[in-house]
């Protein structure tokens, strides 16, 4: 009888590459994997794993046998899901990974719903990058992920995961000043949105992230390679730093509302897809139901976050609490005078603006 724990072992390998990697990753030392796999060699009957230079390899068998194993690891998540589904009551631990900008805009308001519904949750949050959830899901660090992907970085497919969607939002381009010359509309090409910014200097976020992966081929996708001056993950830096002209920069729709003073926002044709991960099985599990079906409350039946609606359709400028939005040329939106984000939610009130943009 092959064992699942080490069946899980071998499939850690195949995904991680090295025995010292499954080891970090689940707190084992090397020498015990190493022991592990072996003994599931001796189960299997056959070569599972081979030499190649320094590292250790699938064999054709060992990679068979890891299909088996995510098929066996997915019906064992899915058992899991109904014993809890049969238990009375919502309730213990339930660990969150979020990406970073998630964490104001979506996380409160799900948890605030969870709170509500389930109050014997008890949710526990840390920030991961997107690219690292599916290694936390099967480590059993997470038991459910918010994620994200971009247009040209698409997510690698994973038979591991499975992830249900959130939302859709636009990118917006950031920048000091609107292009001296050309039209920005809703049918403009990403050639002609980007091209003015094309010897600028560009603020991304750090190298081997999704969010820098998607800058990059964004711009070569308009014909130029960015010229980075920065990089930074947090979107409020991004924009700051655009406001005072250290750059242009990427932002979803969710980040601005924390546009600064003189910031010009330009929508793309870019959209970036938050989603909600759990190991693949999982997802009737009753505590990652709940949190699926929070998460889609927070964001609202039009698919936009609180004070997430940019008032794009404006077509002269507006005052609100000390805060002045105009429609600016191009089918940018300027930002000048007051405190930014905090005037959002009573100016699209005001105005009637909700989660249409331009």
């Amino acid at each position: 009888m092959l064992d699942v724990r080490r069946l899980h072992l071998l499939r850690e390998l195949d995904r991680r590459g090295t025995i010292a990697a499954v080891a970090e990753a689940l707190t084992f030392t090397a020498s015990a994997v190493s022991q592990q796999l072996g003994v599931l060699e001796r189960e299997a009957g056959v070569p599972l794993l081979e030499r190649s230079g320094r590292r250790v390899v699938l064999t054709p068998a060992g990679r068979t046998l890891v299909t088996h194993a995510d098929a066996v690891l997915e019906r064992l998540e899915l058992a899991v899901s109904e014993l809890a589904g049969a238990r009375e009551g919502i309730g213990g631990p339930l660990r969150i990974g979020t990406f970073p900008s998630g964490g104001p805009a979506i996380v409160p308001a799900t948890l605030a719903e969870l709170a509500r519904r389930h109050p014997a949750l008890e949710p526990m949050v840390q920030e991961i990058d997107s690219a690292r959830v599916s290694d936390g899901l099967r480590a059993g660090e997470l038991d459910v992920a918010l994620v994200h992907d971009y247009d040209f970085v698409p997510a690698s497919p994973d038979t591991t995961v499975d992830q249900v969607p959130l939302l859709k939002e636009p990118m917006y381009l950031a920048t000091d000043s609107a292009p001296a010359t050309g039209a920005a509309t809703r049918g403009d090409t990403l050639a002609e949105l980007l091209g003015p910014w094309a010897t600028s200097p560009w603020i991304t976020a750090r190298d081997g992230t999704t969010g820098h992966a998607m800058a990059v081929r964004a711009c070569q996708a308009a014909g130029f390679q960015p010229r980075i001056r920065h990089q930074v993950n947090d979107f409020r830096t991004v924009l700051a730093l655009a406001a005072i002209g250290q750059g242009a920069g990427f932002v979803p729709k969710m980040a601005t509302a924390h546009a600064p003073d003189g910031v010009v926002l330009t929508r793309l044709p870019l959209f970036r897809r938050s989603k909600v991960a759990f190991r693949s099985g999982g997802g009737t599990h009753p505590a990652i139901a709940a949190f699926v079906a929070a998460a889609r409350t927070a964001v609202g039946s039009t698919g936009v976050p609180p004070r997430c609606a940019v008032p794009a359709t404006l077509t002269a400028t507006t005052a609100h609490g000390g805060c002045q939005w105009q429609r600016a040329v191009h089918g940018a939106v300027r930002v000048s005078g007051g405190v930014g984000g905090a005037c959002w939610g009573g100016l699209g009130k005001r105005l009637g603006v909700g989660a249409r943009v331009a």
